[in-house]
Parts: C-alpha cells; structure tokens; sequence
C-alpha cells in the first residue's frame, strides 16, 4: 500500500521519490517537524508574547503571527482543530496509508440537532508557506489521499479536507473536486509504476530539490515544503 507522503512526492516528481525510496529517506527533516508541531499549539501561541514568537520558527512577524491567528480563531472549525479527535492517526484505506496529522470529529448541522452528523474533516499539517490562492498540487493530491483513507476507515464519504500552515497561521480548504482526484489518481499511478528512474525533468522544481546534485541538475531544497 501506498504511503501518503509517496503519493505527494510523485506529485511533485517521480523523479524524487525514486531517490527518496533509494535512500529509504522519508523523516521529516526536524525543522521541518518544529514547525508541523505549531499545529497543536494554536490556543497557546494566540496569547504568546513576542519574546515567546520569537523564539518559534514561525515565518511572520510576531504581530501578523497574531493576527493570522486571530483570524483562525474566527473559523466555525476553530475549536476542533485547536482540540480535534484524533491527533498523528495512523489510517490505512483502500490505496494509501500512513499519518493524519489531525481529524476532526464530525459536526451536526447546527440548525437541527437531531439530524445526521457532517463527515469527520482530516488535516494535513505543512511546515512551509501557502500559495497565493488555494494549496500546492503535492499538498492537495496528499489531502486527496488522507481524505479517501478516512472515508474507507469509516465506511462514509468525506468531500473535503483541510491543509493548515502552522508556522504562517492559515488554513485552507481543499474539496475532493473531478479535478483533483484525477490528479490523485495520476500521482498514485506514478507511485506504483516506479521501477527505475524516471524521466529527469530540469525547471523551477529541481531548484528545491535535496536530490538535484545526483540527478545531474544544478538548482536547489524545497523538502520542507512536503513534509
């Protein structure tokens, strides 16, 4: 079975994961990790001083930090992801497995009580910076393949999940759209189909790539992006 983190990373480039299995290299480098772990601190860090800000590896200045935070807080999901389900859940679906940084529990309608609950809503937890508009194409086929492993795990659909940036305080939302599950579905084929180096691609991508001195092109990490 598929782990997630292949799935993204073949969304990114094959290429790469051929390297990373290689090398049997799939921890998340620590600082990378410093920084999916703000993701459990969100009440904590809202309050914190500058001193304290400073000290995190956060990428805002303490007061946008705060501020980013303070609209989080105004999100109807706040309270879930600051206190979720499930934290660092190993799930196991029908094509991919591995760690779902947060699930939060499923939601009735508040208008009625009484009547069935939403789906539960999986996070993915970035430790880089979010595009513009939206999320990175490795980031939503890997919300894509979180999603899909709650739903068979439990036995209902889950349209939609969310990537969080902790280290910039935002959240963006990620539907499983026709569009994205093909690129989903892409990746995973690409995951299964590596048997041997891939094709070498040489643009923007291999400037942040660990792997670009072997693979023979000359840019330079975007590792923590991924992880």
């Amino acid at each position: 079975m598929t782990p997630f983190s292949d799935v993204a990373r073949a969304a990114y480039c094959p290429r790469q994961l051929y390297y990373a299995r290689r090398e049997d290299d799939r921890a998340v480098p620590p600082d990378a990790r410093a920084r999916i772990d703000l993701a459990y601190r969100y009440p904590a860090l809202a309050d914190a001083p500058d001193a304290t800000l400073r000290r995190l590896p956060i990428r805002r200045s303490p007061a946008a930090y705060r501020r980013n935070l303070d609209r989080l807080r105004e999100r109807d999901d706040y309270d879930r992801l600051a206190d979720p389900e499930r934290e660092r859940a190993f799930v196991s679906g029908r094509d991919c497995r591995g760690t779902v940084h947060k699930v939060l529990s499923p939601t009735a309608p508040a208008d009625d009580p009484t009547a069935p609950t939403d789906p539960p809503l999986p996070t993915v937890v970035s430790p880089g910076e979010p595009p513009e508009n939206g999320v990175w194409e490795p980031q939503s086929v890997r919300a894509v393949a979180v999603a899909k492993a709650v739903a068979w795990e439990r036995e209902r659909e889950v349209p939609r999940a969310l990537v969080e940036y902790p280290s910039v305080g935002a959240v963006r939302e990620v539907r499983l759209t026709t569009r994205r599950k093909a690129a989903y579905r892409r990746a995973l084929r690409a995951a299964r189909a590596i048997d041997g180096p891939p094709s070498r691609v040489d643009d923007d991508r291999c400037s942040a790539c660990d792997y670009r001195e072997r693979c023979g092109v000359g840019r330079r990490s975007f590792r923590s992006l991924l992880g």
